[in-house]
């Protein structure tokens, strides 16, 4: 082991390397050297574990290569054919180009985020929204923060911090990434009173629950599941109606949200938020990067009571959303003002999409792919904790099958994967999958050209 070590090479003979040496022109010298610092530490640790010691040549392959990963962005631009619209590992709801174009023009220079253009004075940011959310929504109100968990968890803490709150015990749910009410009720002060079953809630159960200490009864729709066969559970008009009658605000937790009829385009239906808003829920919570399909917001409209005691709290500033997000949603909710929505919003333009489109567009592929493809039927996921178990019928491009082994095709979606702009599909009994459905038209010619690209080079291996 000693002797290995003795062999390692010295810092400055890996940095006089020639090859070091041209890195200068890329790099600063200090981040030179701390990289090669950081190869021979590792080699080090290999050496006293009993591997060979590392010649310089490893060592500058080692640094040239930690330093190009070092600049090249991990965050990047994919195409998604995986036939999932709403996927999370992908970022959720893609931007339409207005939104885009309203966040660009904020993002190179000042604006008037809290400066108010008229008097001259300090503004407010909540301005440049929430007019347009209670025009969508019918609500009083509006306030938007960073997300959906932390509009819930500041809607609690501000109603019901160290009071009860009586949720359905079906309605005591995971949202994914170990988000979990009861969790959240914790964290808030707020103490969860569960009532019926996890089958099983009526509204009865929900007054048998009421006492001096119920601040609040709550709804969260079961938005990424589905229980099926003997259910019930009381329906948000029944909770409201029931709040009012004793002066208890209803908190209705959406998860995804959503402002237009889903069942019109063949899925189940989802519960919309203007519906919400009409029974009389105090605030009603969702997403903003969901079946809205904008950035990534918290969305609470409501009463304004209570949407102001909301503002008000110091929480409230910490979890507020930045002129990015604010410009790109509320160009997304101008597009459902204008009626525009199925046209412009990406992903409800991906959901009304005809079959006989999308197979249109899947025959053109193959077309251009060659023999190694075929159309097939699928179905599409709306995915993203929205419409679990609802899918909308697709034609995808099949590559597989009789004409390439089942290690051909880890090989494609590998290659498809490392592409200049990742191209990601799904894998099904080893033929790969690519669905048009979720893919933005403009991306077409890339996703041809890295797919005819792979499948030239797997041929000549």
């Amino acid at each position: 082991m000693q002797g290995e070590l003795r062999r390692l090479p010295s810092v400055d003979k890996v940095i006089s390397d020639e090859r070091i040496k041209q890195l200068r022109s890329k790099y600063p010298h200090e981040l030179i050297v701390d990289a090669v610092r950081l190869q021979l530490e590792e080699a080090r640790i290999s050496a006293r574990d009993g591997s060979p010691a590392a010649s310089v040549y490893k060592i500058v392959d080692s640094v040239t290569s930690d330093l190009k990963s070092l600049f090249q962005p991990s965050l990047r631009r994919v195409i998604n054919a995986s036939g999932v619209i709403l996927h999370t590992n992908l970022g959720r709801a893609p931007l339409s180009k207005e939104a885009i174009e309203a966040t660009n023009a904020v993002a190179g220079g000042y604006c008037n985020l809290e400066f108010d253009l008229v008097t001259g004075s300090r503004g407010s940011r909540d301005v440049h929204i929430e007019k347009l959310l209670c025009r969508l929504t019918g609500a009083e109100s509006a306030l938007v923060v960073n997300n959906n968990a932390s509009a819930v968890l500041l809607a609690l803490i501000v109603m019901a911090k160290k009071k009860e709150v009586v949720v359905s015990r079906g309605q005591a749910v995971e949202i994914g990434g170990g988000f979990r009410i009861p969790d959240v009720m914790r964290q808030s002060g707020a103490k969860l009173i569960e009532v019926g079953t996890t089958n099983c809630t009526y509204i009865n159960d929900y007054e048998q629950a009421i006492s001096p200490r119920t601040a609040a009864l709550m709804r969260v729709h079961a938005s990424n599941f589905r229980v099926e066969g003997f259910t019930t559970s009381a329906d948000i008009d029944e909770i409201v109606d029931l709040g009012k009658k004793h002066d208890i605000p209803v908190l209705d937790d959406l998860g995804s949200g959503c402002l237009l009829d889903t069942s019109i385009f063949g899925l189940a239906p989802e519960p919309m938020v203007q519906r919400s808003v009409s029974l009389g829920a105090a605030v009603v919570c969702f997403s903003g990067d969901k079946l809205l399909g904008g950035p990534q917001a918290g969305i609470m409209v409501g009463q304004k009571v209570y949407i102001d005691k909301l503002r008000r709290h110091p929480l409230a500033r910490a979890m507020r959303i930045d002129k990015l997000r604010l410009a790109a949603l509320a160009e997304t909710l101008l597009h459902y003002l204008r009626g525009e929505a199925l046209e412009k919003i990406p992903v409800w333009k991906m959901i009304s999409t005809p079959t006989a489109k999308v197979n249109k567009r899947a025959r053109v592929w193959v077309a251009e792919i060659g023999d190694a493809a075929k159309v097939v039927e699928g179905e599409t996921m709306v995915g993203g904790g929205s419409l679990p178990g609802s899918t909308l019928p697709t034609k995808m491009v099949a590559i597989g099958g009789e004409q390439l082994s089942r290690s051909a095709v880890l090989s494609l979606a590998r290659k498809l994967r490392q592409n200049k702009v990742p191209v990601l599909g799904r894998i099904t009994n080893d033929i790969l999958l690519l669905d048009p459905r979720t893919v933005l038209d403009e991306e077409d010619e890339i996703l041809l050209k890295a797919v005819k690209a792979a499948l030239s080079e797997i041929s000549r291996s």
